[in-house]
């Protein structure tokens, strides 16, 4: 077909089905970008501009003649990376973005949350610690605590640690609530012998455990709490997430503390002319047997005792570590001969068929010092009225025969 100048170009209908099937030399879209969305980055996509096809057959016609088929086909490789580039950051921008109903940014959230209470009875040297309940705040597919079983659920319990101490010394803990991730106990634990100097250098750290029969028990979360941020005699809410277990610094000396404690109580009594001497409790003291547990008695001794009848021995109390005795032991004594005399309290863990071991001493007189001291002269000042302290066992108690 000849084309005779000045006469506009005409395609026929066979040319122009060619156009749209055919991979040949036409080409009849100018970019194959203007069938892709193009927008610059970080912005919403927008409709590409609409394009007629006999406008498109203009453009490529025209484009052929001063470009030629080289640099249009170098165009076109451009625009198709431009055009599935910008779809490719699209589609990783939706996969990267999270999802804001089912995801927690921060991991300890999914640990859990435990609600708890803590109280320190000044007068009586107690910390009350009131475990309420466990809950996790919503994550993508149930609430509650992290699962831990294979059925989904968890048989869950607290367990409470001062530190820095001996781990097995002051260690409680609750009950255990079988297959539930929403627990409740209401339960109240109580350590006893604490102190205003406990309550400025120790913490408290309170873990949640999942407990398993045939394996050793899972570990869920823990949260710590300074005790000094606790007033006396003022109950201090908290609803703390809990978080990944903390490493516990074992490089702390071997505090003598660590023996654990005794609380005694003194009373001269003018009536019968004696000294009662009261074991009423002892708490955390050291674990002596390979069950992580002590078998532990007390014995008393009226120093110096040249007849050697002042040994006063308690019951023994099995498998604890914070046995209560309450028992009173008397001595008969001149009010006037306290002033020479010592008094020596021995704790010692019962073994059959070995010697006993001992756990630790306490030794209250004039040649005591700080606490121990006070004690003993509150006793002698305060005629016929019972007095009470906690005091720290040693290692080592000079004076006293450690053979049983």
């Amino acid at each position: 077909m000849t084309q005779r100048k000045g006469e506009k170009t005409t395609i026929s209908i066979q040319e122009h089905m060619a156009i749209d099937v055919c991979p040949g030399p036409i080409q009849p879209i100018k970019q194959i970008s203007d069938y892709f969305p193009r927008y610059p980055r970080g912005l919403p996509p927008t409709a590409p501009p609409a394009l007629s096809r006999a406008g498109s057959l203009r453009s490529t016609s025209t484009s052929q003649k001063s470009e030629g088929p080289a640099a249009d086909a170098n165009r076109d490789e451009d625009d198709l990376d431009q055009a599935f580039g910008a779809t490719a950051l699209v589609a990783s921008k939706k996969e990267e973005e999270p999802d804001v109903e089912g995801y927690d940014s921060d991991d300890s959230t999914t640990l859990g949350t435990l609600d708890f209470s803590l109280l320190y009875d000044q007068e009586n040297n107690a910390l009350h610690c009131t475990i309420n309940k466990a809950k996790l705040p919503i994550p993508r597919y149930k609430k509650g605590l992290k699962p831990m079983d294979h059925n989904g659920l968890s048989d869950p319990y607290v367990k409470l640690h001062l530190l820095p101490g001996a781990s097995k010394a002051n260690k409680l803990r609750t009950k255990t609530l079988r297959n539930t991730l929403n627990p409740v106990w209401s339960e109240t634990l109580t350590y006893y012998g604490i102190t205003d100097e406990d309550m400025v250098r120790k913490t408290l750290r309170i873990s949640v455990c999942d407990e398993d029969k045939f394996r050793h028990n899972e570990f869920i979360g823990e949260t710590r709490i300074p005790l000094k941020k606790l007033k006396p005699n003022q109950t201090k809410n908290f609803s703390n997430c809990l978080e990944k277990q903390l490493p516990i610094d074992k490089t702390d000396d071997k505090s003598l503390e660590e023996r654990g404690r005794i609380m005694i109580s003194l009373k001269y009594s003018s009536q019968k002319c004696g000294l009662v001497v009261g074991i009423i409790r002892c708490a955390h003291l050291a674990a002596m047997d390979a069950n992580g547990f002590s078998d532990p008695y007390v014995k008393t001794y009226l120093k110096p005792d040249e007849n050697k009848k002042s040994k006063h021995k308690t019951a023994v109390k099995k498998k604890t570590l914070n046995p209560e005795f309450n028992e009173e032991f008397f001595y008969e004594i001149k009010y006037a001969d306290l002033s020479k005399k010592t008094l020596e309290v021995t704790v010692w863990d019962y073994d059959i068929g070995k010697s006993n071991d001992f756990i630790g001493g306490v030794s209250l007189g004039i040649n005591a010092n700080g606490e121990r001291l006070k004690h003993w002269f509150d006793c002698l000042k305060n005629k016929d009225k019972k007095i009470e302290r906690w005091h720290t066992l040693t290692n080592e108690l000079p004076g006293s025969g450690y053979n049983d």
